[in-house]
């Protein structure tokens, strides 16, 4: 298993985690993101980790595209994929690249060819894959941790937009600390006019820093790999974040990760720690609802339900 990193530079590892940056990569030579090897993987992934979804009101003035989760117990992975390819749904095989023997010695080598480059040797990544129609449209949202996104195979386009106040405030930050089934943020068309956009192709990655807002939307069936890694920096400001939303929420305090001075964060990120393990920080107790169901005899895959709490 051999280049990995196809392209990269010294100017990579001058800029990487502190702009945007775009490389090149091996995935498609591995074999593993075939439709074959997709639809193994999809029979084989266990339920719990696997989400099949599709886009919700796309006109709605906060929250567009709003992704809702499926039902697809009882589908096979020829069909799974084929609701991919046809309908408007989108497929994360969540720790798909740790949890499999084939995929893990992938993952490895993604990184060990980053570690070789940049020095850092710890970066311990978890790695999803997303299969997603041509139509499909990740909402606006930001990640906790650093983020790389290997595209495999189809083309989609990625907004990424500034780390600033205006774009992720505090308050929607804090939000998402609060549960596991939220990352997105409002969102208004206006934002676009401060969007960098890259229209990736296959073989291509792309990584941002911290925290940047992004959302993206696909031209054709696509297939990629998204990665994640906790750093101290990023571990750090989420236990801040976890005491600010306490402190909001239980408290009524409106208080700023951004005006707190590098001590006062380190302060808030020691009783963050703290405070989620004792189970005293505040929660957002939402459940996941089942809003409908993949079904191969209906155009599209998709057909509505009655909402129920997801409970596979």
């Amino acid at each position: 298993m051999s280049g990995m990193l196809k392209d990269w530079s010294e100017d990579h590892t001058s800029k990487f985690q502190k702009e945007i940056i775009t490389f090149k990569h091996g995935l498609k030579d591995t074999g593993l993101f075939t439709d074959e090897a997709l639809i193994n993987l999809l029979e084989k992934h266990p339920q719990e980790s696997l989400d099949v979804c599709t886009m919700g009101d796309p006109n709605h003035p906060v929250y567009p595209n709003k992704l809702r989760t499926g039902d697809f117990r009882h589908v096979d992975g020829k069909t799974l994929l084929d609701a991919a390819k046809a309908g408007a749904v989108w497929i994360n095989l969540r720790r798909a690249m740790n949890m499999h023997p084939e995929y893990k010695a992938v993952l490895d080598h993604m990184y060990g060819s980053i570690a070789d480059k940049t020095g850092n040797k710890a970066y311990n990544a978890n790695g999803g894959i997303l299969i997603s129609s041509p139509v499909a449209k990740v909402p606006y949202h930001f990640d906790k941790t650093e983020t790389i996104l290997w595209h495999v195979r189809g083309k989609k386009r990625i907004y990424l937009y500034p780390e600033t106040e205006k774009f992720i405030p505090d308050h929607a930050y804090e939000a998402t600390m609060l549960t596991d089934l939220e990352d997105d943020l409002p969102y208004v068309k206006d934002f676009d006019e401060d969007a960098k956009v890259f229209d990736l192709e296959e073989g291509q990655a792309i990584t941002w820093p911290l925290n940047s807002p992004h959302r993206v939307d696909n031209t054709e069936f696509c297939v990629s790999v998204t990665t994640e890694y906790s750093t101290r920096e990023s571990g750090m400001k989420n236990a801040a974040m976890v005491t600010n939303a306490t402190l909001r929420h239980r408290f009524g305090v409106d208080t700023s990760y951004r005006d707190t001075s590098p001590l006062g964060r380190q302060v808030k990120s020691y009783f963050g720690r703290i405070i989620r393990k004792t189970g005293l920080a505040a929660k957002d107790n939402r459940i996941d609802l089942v809003t409908f169901k993949i079904d191969p005899n209906s155009p599209g895959f998709v057909v509505d339900t009655e909402p129920y709490e997801r409970n596979f």
